[in-house]
C-alpha cells in the first residue's frame, strides 16, 4: 500500500538493481563454494555468519527476539523452507549445475507461490492472468529440462530436480510467513536466521567435520561473500526497500534476478549455457510479467514481502 510514500526516485532503483544483483549473483558464489565446501557446510556457515551479523542489529534497533511460546512454529516452520532446506539443496545442486542454470530454475518461484496460494489460501486464488502466467512458466521449465530428461536419469537430473524442489520450498515459506506479520521486522528476521542455523548446525559439524577442512582462501571469500550479502545485507535492504516504497515496488526483483543470475555464471565463470535456457528464461521472465497483469496493490508486511522475493534465490 503506497499510499503517502513518494514516487520512487533513482535511489530506490539504485537499491532495487543492487539488491536483484546481490541475490543473482549468490548462486556464482555458491558454485565457487561447492568445489572445495561440503554443501551442508556452505548453508550452516552462511546462517550463521547471517545471524552474528543482524544479532547486533537488531539489539541496536530496540527489538528483541521473540518470546518462547507457539510464535515458535511458523517461525521454525519458515526457517525451514525459507532457509535451511533451499540453502542446503541449493548448494548440493550446484555440485553439478551451473550457476546460470540455477538463476533460471529458481525464477520458477513466484509462479509456484500463485499455484500454492490458490490451493492453500482463500484470499489468492488464480485469475485468467494467473492461470497463464503459469502456464509460461511451466513451459519454461520443460523448455529448461529438455523433452529427453526422463530419458537420461541419473544425478545431474537429481541435482536440477533439488534446485526446481528448492524453488516449492521459498513458495511454500512465502505462504508460512503470513503468520508472523505482526512480530517486529528485525526480531523476525534474526528469529528466523538463528531457527535456521540451528536446524543445520548440528548436522554439518557431525557430517562434514568442518574443522578439518582446508578450503583456500576463494572457497572461503564465496561464503563469507554469501552470508554478507545474499544474506546479512540483503536483509537489511528489503527493508530499507520496503518501508520506501513498498511489498509491490520490491517484487519487480523477480524479473531480474534470474538475468543478473544468468549474466554472472557467463561473465565470471565462463559458463556457455544453451540455447534453451535462453528460451526458457524469456518464457518464465514472460510468465511473471504475464500474471501480474490486473493485480492489485494490497497491504503487506515487510517479512512476508521480503521472504517471498527472495527467489534466490534469497538468497539463493
Amino acid at each position: 500500500m503506497n499510499i503517502g510514500r513518494q514516487a520512487p526516485v533513482l535511489l530506490d532503483y539504485v537499491l532495487l538493481i543492487t539488491l536483484a544483483m546481490m541475490f543473482g549473483f549468490s548462486f556464482t558464489l555458491t558454485r565457487i563454494a561447492v568445489l572445495e565446501l561440503p554443501p551442508l557446510s556452505i548453508a550452516a556457515g552462511r546462517l550463521l555468519l547471517a545471524v552474528a551479523m543482524l544479532y547486533p542489529l537488531m539489539r541496536l534497533n530496540g527489538q528483541r527476539m521473540p518470546a518462547p511460546g507457539r510464535i515458535w512454529i511458523p517461525i521454525v516452520a519458515a526457517g525451514f523452507f525459507g532457509n535451511a532446506l533451499p540453502f542446503s539443496l541449493i548448494s548440493w545442486g550446484q555440485v553439478r549445475v551451473e550457476a546460470g542454470l540455477t538463476s533460471i530454475f529458481m525464477a520458477v518461484m513466484p509462479l509456484v507461490t500463485l499455484l500454492l496460494a490458490h490451493v492453500l489460501t482463500h484470499d489468492e486464488k488464480l485469475t485468467g492472468w494467473k492461470f497463464v502466467g503459469v502456464l509460461f512458466g511451466l513451459a519454461g521449465v520443460v523448455v529448461l529440462m529438455g523433452v529427453s530428461a526422463l530419458d537420461a536419469l541419473g544425478d545431474e537430473l537429481m541435482r536440477q530436480s533439488a534446485i526446481l524442489i528448492s524453488a516449492v520450498s521459498y513458495a511454500f515459506n512465502a505462504l508460512i510467513t503470513r503468520r508472523l506479520t505482526h512480530l517486529p521486522r528485525w526480531s523476525a528476521m534474526t528469529a528466523l536466521m538463528f531457527a535456521s542455523c540451528l536446524m543445520l548446525l548440528p548436522f554439518a559439524m557431525l557430517l562434514d567435520t568442518p574443522w578439518q577442512l582446508q578450503p583456500s582462501w576463494q572457497a572461503m571469500s564465496a561464503l563469507l561473500g554469501l552470508a554478507i550479502g545474499p544474506t546479512a545485507v540483503a536483509t537489511v535492504m528489503i527493508l530499507v526497500i520496503i518501508s520506501r516504497q513498498g511489498a509491490s515496488f520490491l517484487s519487480q526483483i523477480n524479473f531480474m534476478v534470474p538475468v543478473f543470475g544468468m549474466l554472472a555464471g557467463v561473465l565470471l565463470l565462463g559458463e556457455t549455457l544453451p540455447a534453451n535456457a535462453y528460451l526458457a528464461l524469456a518464457l518464465i521472465l514472460i510468465g511473471i510479467a504475464v500474471s501480474r497483469l490486473g493485480a492489485k496493490p494490497r497491504q503487506g508486511s515487510a517479512r512476508g514481502a521480503a521472504q517471498s522475493s527472495e527467489t534466490d534465490v534469497a538468497s539463493g
